[in-house]
């Protein structure tokens, strides 16, 4: 079920880059931080439309039929509240790097759920 309307907007990142991101991050140099240990890590902004043609681009239209539209109206006043965009650059100059499509982020989950499957043998 999809409780919210097409146009909402999110910041994402694959988990491939999310584990990147740590790995990163135990590597960099804390002097390069200052006093100021936070960053906003950096992702791809896109709405709820956006990540749909995305899934029909990938996995045709049939599977995104698949999806039933059915707003709340309390998940979506609590969803428009979220965070829209998001300013990573402080993260960027850092050397921290996400993905560049909500494309590439479907291929990513692809990818690794086909390589834990091999792995475990199902």
């Amino acid at each position: 079920m999809l409780p919210v309307g097409e146009d909402v907007r999110h910041w994402f990142a694959s988990p491939r880059a999310a584990v990147d991101f740590l790995f990163h991050a135990g590597a960099i140099d804390l002097g390069q931080l200052g006093s100021r240990r936070t960053l906003n890590m950096p992702g791809i902004s896109a709405t709820v439309g956006e990540m749909i043609s995305s899934l029909k681009n990938i996995a045709g239209a049939e599977c995104a039929k698949l999806i039933r539209r059915q707003v709340d109206p309390a998940i979506q006043k609590m969803v428009d509240g979220w965070p829209q965009r998001i300013d990573a650059s402080r993260a960027l100059a850092l050397g921290f790097r996400a993905g560049t499509s909500f494309e590439e982020i479907i291929h990513h989950h692809i990818e690794d759920e086909l390589t834990t499957t091999a792995e475990n043998g199902s």
